[in-house]
């Protein structure tokens, strides 16, 4: 670093929702990549001028970079993601080649988001996700034959790199489309061989049925909640004493049920600049699979869930153009307002998508604001944690310190500065 480049900057006097509790005012200072200080009480903070660019706070709410714990990124999804203050994706399906491309770009730029992946989910021949996507033959993706092939399978997948384990276990009915599934036997021989690995299982399923089988197979999370029947409380009971994470997909949940649950957020006036107009109209069409009660059902489910203790992550299973009523990272603000529909608080929401993810997927260095941690930051006018759409409200966002430059262009090429 020359004498002229500052050491990093400082964000003065501003309302600070460090991923778990929110702090009337503080400064935040950073370094490089990482947060060196965080100082509660502003005024009190000392440092060299001359050497830190400075940001003023006031009437702002600095957060963690939002985590979407449910994506399937390809092409541009990863740039579309942090213009809307989403700096880490967790990948939950996709094809070998196609993590590597992903994975490639995230570690070399920071106008991306960052992507974690379990790589191909486990699944059988002609199971989910192949009937939604018209796929029926072998060389669609890796599949597993039975219970034998279920530590093949998790090896083949560690050596891809996969940073944890899905399984698909979806008989098909809540969504109308029957399909062959995983047993549970292959499914908990599936678990044993992930965590034998030392990585988390988590677990695809929609239906009730299908939901106590993935808890029984030993699943450490469920990406999906379940929206064929509202909740029993034996079935929320046995969920809590698993001491699982549930990520609901809430918006995907309401595009399943024929409810334009992203045309909140594709219409907004904060948004709608920095969408394309191919993924507006993805956000503005459904896929009107299942019930039209499954939206229901799954919001009934979430609320009984929070209520008993179950964490709760935020996720929106937002994926390739087509694939309806989803669009990567603005559709995650719109997930945060069904949180909150479900009863949980604007901080508790906001925490089901920065700590609680980082938690819950082992991210050890982000979804918190604290010394140490990486500087994957965003700033909002005004206080979400207070009224929960003031997440849509983006001043700035940053990725491992670098500040994103956001161009309301209608395409998504940003650049750093």
């Amino acid at each position: 670093m020359s004498a002229s480049e500052p050491a990093g900057f400082v964000v003065r006097n501003v309302r600070l929702f460090d991923g778990e509790k929110a702090v009337d005012r503080a400064d935040v200072v950073v370094e490089g990549e990482r947060i060196s200080t965080v100082t509660p009480n502003p005024g009190n903070l000392e440092y060299d001028a001359d050497r830190y660019d400075v940001i003023d706070g006031a009437g702002a709410t600095l957060l963690p970079g939002l985590i979407d714990s449910h994506t399937h990124p390809t092409g541009d999804a990863l740039a579309l993601a942090i213009l809307f203050g989403v700096t880490t994706e967790m990948d939950l399906f996709t094809v070998p080649e196609r993590l590597g491309n992903q994975r490639a770009v995230a570690a070399a730029r920071n106008d991306v988001a960052d992507i974690r992946s379990a790589s191909t989910g486990a699944t059988v021949l002609g199971g989910h996700p192949s009937m939604l996507i018209g796929l029926s033959f072998r060389e669609q993706f890796p599949v597993i034959d039975g219970p034998g092939d279920a530590a093949r399978f998790v090896r083949d997948r560690v050596a891809e790199g996969a940073d944890f384990i899905k399984l698909l276990i979806d008989d098909g009915t809540a969504m109308g489309h029957p399909s062959p599934t995983l047993s549970e036997e292959t499914a908990r021989l599936v678990v044993a061989e992930a965590h034998a690995h030392g990585l988390l299982a988590v677990a695809h399923a929609t239906s009730v049925q299908n939901t106590l089988a993935a808890v029984r197979a030993g699943a450490d999370g469920l990406v999906h909640v379940f929206m064929d029947q509202p909740p029993d409380q034996d079935v929320v009971n046995t969920i809590k004493e698993a001491g699982v994470f549930v990520i609901p997909t809430l918006v995907t949940m309401g595009s399943m049920a024929g409810e334009l649950t992203g045309q909140a957020v594709a219409d907004d006036g904060r948004a709608r600049p920095y969408i394309p107009d191919e993924w507006h109209q993805n956000l503005c069409t459904c896929w009107q699979l299942g019930s039209p009660s499954s939206l229901r059902n799954a919001k009934l489910a979430t609320s009984a869930l929070h209520r008993a203790g179950v964490t709760i992550v935020a996720g929106t299973d937002a994926a390739d153009v087509g694939i309806l009523g989803t669009a990567h990272g603005v559709s995650l603000h719109q997930e945060l307002a069904l949180l909150v529909d479900c009863g949980l608080t604007p901080t508790e929401a906001l925490t089901a998508a920065t700590s609680s993810a980082a938690t819950s997927f082992r991210l050890p260095d982000r979804g918190r604001i604290a010394p140490g941690r990486q500087a994957d930051l965003l700033m909002v006018d005004g206080d979400p944690t207070a009224e929960i759409t003031a997440s849509l409200s983006i001043q700035a966002v940053w990725r491992r310190g670098q500040r994103l430059r956001r161009a309301p262009n209608g395409t998504i090429r940003p650049t750093i500065r």
